[in-house]
């Protein structure tokens, strides 16, 4: 698949919203990509979604975690589409921890999924859950980084669908504040 097609599915399903948006980060910006508006659609899920699997289809993937809630029908799709078990992490006291009679073995091969990657918290705590079990991340793989390049794991592949560079602010320094724009957390809903 190429760039425009993703960002053509993306337009289509009303993923990408523009306005004054406040991120999970905290940092504000004038676009969002809001995962669950392209998640409603199976189809474009299912498509999108096995392109970013393909990176790892020779990579001996045994499982494929994910943050709950965002990254749980994109962790559940990349690992239909590599034909593998797929776990989630719930978030409890502000950790991610394995619940639900989910674990992990010593040196399985494990793939981290979620929508987006900002400043890449919360993907970071669940290579860190990952590796508390003693199992082995192989990559991180999500439908959108928009962290403008900022975001590194120390992982052999980490790989999005698409890379956004929209612009983002501190809340002090934002023009949509300035201008008296009302805030929206769209992340949240």
């Amino acid at each position: 698949m190429t760039e425009k097609e993703i960002v053509d599915i993306l337009e289509k399903s009303g993923a990408l919203l523009s306005g004054h948006f406040q991120l999970r980060s905290g940092l504000h910006s004038n676009r969002f990509f809001q995962a669950a508006l392209l998640l409603q659609y199976p189809d474009k899920a299912e498509t999108v979604c096995r392109f970013v699997a393909e990176s790892f289809r020779n990579s001996g993937v045994e499982t494929v975690i994910s943050p709950a809630v965002g990254g749980l029908i994109v962790g559940q799709e990349i690992a239909r589409a590599l034909g593998c078990r797929a776990v989630f992490a719930d978030k409890e006291d502000g950790e991610l921890v394995l619940k639900r009679g989910f674990t992990l073995k010593k040196g399985e091969r494990v793939l981290v999924a979620e929508d987006v990657v900002t400043k890449g918290g919360r993907v970071q705590q669940t290579i860190d859950l990952v590796r508390g079990f003693g199992a082995e991340v192989v990559g991180v793989a999500v439908l959108v980084d928009r962290s403008g390049g900022t975001a590194s794991f120390d992982v052999p592949v980490f790989k999005s669908a698409l890379k956004l560079s929209l612009p983002t602010f501190d809340p002090a320094e934002c023009p949509l504040c300035r201008q008296g724009l009302p805030v929206d957390r769209p992340g949240s809903k």
